[in-house]
């Protein structure tokens, strides 16, 4: 039987986002919840699963708000406003192989991170990853925290579609609608394509559009269709006819 982990990354990000990722875990099929501990919404996401019984991970992230260290020690990770730098900046400096970032300030923000998750949740995270930037440091540090506090780590790096966590080997894909495909025909491609040997991450970004996703986000209005695919019976009804067995972390 195929297992399949259905994951709903940035849950903070802003309302909207939190409010479709909610949707999709009361009234859809995911469990597996991914929080942003910087941004100022993540305790609003939170609360509106307050008592749902979800697989809760560190979406660990660099590259949008406010910073969880001292912002004096770690120079390199903000833009000239305080605020951690953009997810475009780290793609032009990755494209070009230059590193714009210290290794240990990274690790300071990561660690920093994982502090204000348990200050929020009062837990460890049941799993632990990092929001996809392209950036070797950012990866290096991940490991450190996560071997420092012993904590699950999914090193899926955003261009390889083989990682691992808790020593087992995982898949990964990213379903997102194209010209003349649905979403929910991408999805089930993925599905009936995906490997029996080991377990598959389908990453997804669920969320309702507002003023704040709009100006930050290029991924917007597509996180809409996410919340209609993982909120929809007959999916789950197609899973179940598919003998797929539906996973978190926890099962890992």
């Amino acid at each position: 039987m195929k297992q399949i982990l259905i994951r709903a990354d940035d849950l903070g990000y802003c309302e909207g986002v939190n409010f479709g990722i909610a949707k999709t875990v009361k009234d859809g099929f995911v469990r597996t919840v991914g929080l942003m501990p910087n941004m100022p919404t993540a305790a609003h996401g939170l609360k509106l699963l307050e008592g749902v019984d979800i697989c809760l991970g560190q979406h660990t992230n660099i590259s949008l708000g406010k910073p969880c260290a001292d912002p004096a020690k770690i120079p390199s990770l903000l833009d000239e406003h305080g605020n951690l730098k953009s997810s475009k900046v780290y793609r032009a400096a990755y494209a070009a192989g230059t590193e714009i970032t210290s290794l240990d300030e990274m690790v300071l923000e990561v660690d920093a991170q994982y502090h204000r998750f348990v200050e929020l949740t009062g837990r460890e995270p049941q799993y632990f990853e990092g929001h996809a930037v392209m950036n070797n440091n950012f990866f290096k540090a991940l490991e450190i925290v996560a071997n420092r506090y012993h904590l699950k780590y999914n090193d899926m790096i955003p261009t390889e579609k083989i990682g691992h966590f808790n020593g087992k080997a995982v898949a990964s894909c990213l379903p997102r609608s194209k010209e003349g495909q649905s979403l929910y025909q991408v999805f089930k491609d993925y599905v009936q394509s995906a490997r029996k040997d080991i377990p598959t991450v389908f990453v997804f970004h669920p969320g309702y559009v507002d003023a704040y996703l709009l100006k930050n986000s290029s991924l917007n209005i597509r996180r809409t269709e996410d919340v209609e695919l993982l909120s929809n019976p007959e999916i789950r009804r197609w899973l179940k006819e598919q003998s797929v067995e539906l996973i978190t972390y926890n099962d890992l």
